[in-house]
């Protein structure tokens, strides 16, 4: 793709929680080539049986192998942290002129769902923004404040690449698909070719959970270009190190306390930190709660998360309980 002055200006960092939805279909119809993700599938497969809720619409849009998928399953993203329900929002928002547009351009036969949602987008738009919560729910959202802490990561270091090394250092460290050159930036892609200008629009770099091992280009003109690529570290997310509890702290303030301690390196959620270890979410509640009137963990709210993170006063305690030594 040929990018102008002004495209390389307007460069900026995005996550889009409904992208990540529609990668991890991707995931989800072809478990064989996607072995990184093997315990995430193993847990979310019987989740997703165990629902009621019809995907059929959500998985006939993302075919495999993903030759193309509809720009409008994953509008751009417009801000840098977007809720799940904002990017609904703009996907029940495009035009039915363009949805017909770009399911008629993935030149392949449509399934029933797919043809309604040709025939009526304004109905079948909102029919699949209920289906994506309803995915949300048991597939991404018990693990989406480590995938977001994730994300974050990948974007600060990428942008401590920019500050060090500049655009060329930021963009030949995306992946090994990726490439910058003096004539424009080129993507390595196994269904497309051929030379797209972005005239001005930029280029908005979505680091992404699922997108692993490829890269995927969006480049409708209804909204700005954007750039997926794999997130540094995603076996970490799946396969978490296991983590020992200091017996010395496990002594004082008890063991469950202690492991909720030991899993708390970055903000989390209890859902996801009863998933880490194993407790119930109400036991795991309450031991956060002791544990914030102790001044052990702070507490703040990200939408409709409510996020955990140690204290000075727990790092303290946790540096000297592992150096200690009887």
């Amino acid at each position: 793709m040929t990018m102008s002055a002004s495209d390389l200006a307007r460069i900026r960092f995005a996550f889009s929680p409904l992208w990540e939805v529609a990668a991890s279909v991707r995931v989800l119809k072809e478990p064989a080539r996607h072995p990184l993700h093997q315990s995430w599938l193993a847990e979310v497969g019987p989740r997703l049986q165990r629902g009621t809720a019809d995907f059929s619409l959500l998985f006939d849009l993302v075919p495999t192998p993903t030759k193309y998928l509809p720009g409008f399953l994953a509008p751009t993203p417009s801000t840098q942290r977007p809720t799940l329900a904002a990017e609904l929002e703009d996907l029940r928002a495009v035009p039915s002129d363009s949805v017909r547009a770009m399911i008629e351009d993935a030149g392949r036969p449509a399934s029933g769902p797919v043809r309604r949602l040709h025939a009526d987008p304004d109905r079948e738009l909102h029919r699949l923004a209920q289906a994506i919560e309803s995915y949300w729910q048991l597939a991404i959202e018990p693990w989406w404040p480590s995938m977001l802490d994730l994300l974050e990561q990948d974007a600060r270091h990428r942008g401590a690449l920019l500050v060090e090394g500049g655009t060329d250092r930021l963009l030949n460290g995306l992946s090994p698909k990726v490439r910058w050159r003096d004539d424009g930036l080129r993507v390595a892609h196994r269904y497309l070719s051929g030379t797209r200008a972005l005239d001005g629009r930029g280029l908005v770099l979505v680091p992404s959970t699922f997108v692993w091992p490829t890269v995927f280009s969006k480049l409708e003109p209804l909204w700005p270009a954007a750039l997926r690529c794999p997130s540094r570290g995603v076996a970490a997310l799946w396969a978490p190190e296991q983590r020992t509890v200091p017996d010395a702290l496990a002594a004082v303030i008890g063991k469950s306390r202690a492991l909720l301690l030991t899993e708390l390196p970055s903000p989390r959620s209890t859902t996801e930190l009863s998933r880490r270890t194993r407790m119930s979410a109400g036991n795991a509640s309450q031991h956060l709660i002791a544990l914030r009137e102790a001044g052990l963990v702070s507490v703040r709210r990200e939408g409709r998360y409510v996020l955990y993170s140690r204290t000075a006063l727990a790092e303290a305690l946790l540096a000297s309980a592992t150096d200690h030594r009887w």
